[in-house]
């Protein structure tokens, strides 16, 4: 499932994004309490509720806006609980302060806004013996690597377990938890109201990640660069792959300059079957990839990394994308006219430019 983040101001429009949610097929809401702006009604909010719920409040020192006491915020999770709310999230300092009642499931839950601590499997003994139903662990991710250690300690875990990472370098394993063994992942209601860093719209993970039909046959592949988050190559290649019945998901992977070679090794783990390459690496994938495709070499540069069984060729499709395009806006009435005797403007000095010049 995708897991449905409201972080409101008014108990009306909290009411009103929940509503909206589970119009659009949400199957699970939290509701961050801490983020109302005056003391939270629980039955307002809870009374006639269109989807399950998750019921958290984070303090400030775990990035929460609560605002009232500490006492008063273990009442108001009390409460949820006698309210027979479907989950409440504990954190692990209180978790043992607030018993187990009536039908109500306990996320026991770490956060760690800075890292991805050495210690995953330590900490994550811990929150299963404090009476879990599920555990979440949610960290910072620093380098790819964070990412495989999270989704392994998932596929690894013998309690339910919610793990993924935050920022940029985490929105793979936002998508990919799922495939790993996480009973859901996290979302927010829109991309404009981030409320942890890295997170997806619910529009996004439902739509074009198909979050919902992950699972572990599912193949992965990936667009890496640096920036990547422009990038609608994600939009394009997972609506393709709907298209065409493939169970398959394409994700972005922002890759810094510098650590194209060792971040692809960190990355094997997760089994990729296909990278498409895009700026700055495209010149860096001809060392870390010695087979390549024709014309690969004459341009020097490949934007495309593909499996050949077990080993990984290179390749460059921009050159062919490039002549196709131009041949069809030369096509006018049906008729071809041709490049030759004409003058041609390239802007640009990249692996597409050099795929460009190659061609014409």
């Amino acid at each position: 499932m995708i897991c449905v983040s409201i972080g409101r101001t008014r108990h009306t429009m909290t009411q009103l994004e929940h509503k909206a949610l589970a119009e659009k097929g949400a199957e699970l809401v939290e509701l961050r309490l801490d983020y109302l702006g005056r003391p939270p009604e629980l039955s307002r909010l809870l009374n006639g509720r269109p989807t399950p719920v998750v019921v958290t409040c984070r303090r400030p020192a775990d990035q929460g806006r609560w605002r009232g006491t500490e006492e008063q915020r273990q009442a108001l999770l009390r409460a949820a609980i006698v309210a027979d709310v479907e989950y409440v999230d504990l954190e692990e300092d209180v978790a043992a302060k607030i018993p187990r009642w009536g039908k109500t499931k306990r996320i026991v839950s770490h956060h760690d806004f800075e890292k991805t601590p050495d210690n995953l499997e330590e900490i994550h003994g811990r929150l299963a013996r404090l009476n879990a139903d599920v555990v979440k662990i949610v960290t910072m991710a620093n380098s790819s690597a964070d990412v495989v250690r999270m989704l392994k300690l998932v596929s690894k875990a013998t309690v339910p377990t919610v793990g993924f990472c935050m920022g940029e370098l985490g929105v793979p394993s936002r998508i990919l938890c799922g495939r790993y063994g996480s009973p859901f992942t996290y979302a927010t209601f829109s991309s404009e109201r981030e409320l942890a860093p890295g997170q997806l719209s619910f529009d996004d993970m439902k739509r074009v990640y198909r979050y919902d039909s992950i699972n572990r046959e599912t193949q992965v592949f990936a667009v890496v660069g640096d920036p990547i988050a422009h990038s609608h190559s994600p939009k394009i290649h997972n609506a393709s792959f709907q298209q065409e019945g493939l169970n398959a998901v394409y994700i972005p992977l922002r890759i810094f300059k510098d650590r194209f070679s060792e971040t692809i090794d960190q990355l094997a783990p997760l089994q990729i079957q296909g990278y498409s390459i895009t700026i700055p690496h495209k010149e860096a994938v001809l060392a870390k990839v010695p087979l390549h495709d024709d014309p690969v070499d004459q341009i020097g540069a490949a934007n495309t990394m593909y499996r050949a069984g077990n080993v990984w060729r290179a390749a460059n499709t921009d050159y062919e994308a490039v002549m196709e395009s131009i041949r069809l806006g030369m096509t006018i009435d049906g008729e071809e006219h041709r490049l030759e005797g004409k003058k041609v403007l390239l802007l640009g000095a990249g692996g597409a430019a050099r795929a460009a010049a190659l061609g014409l």
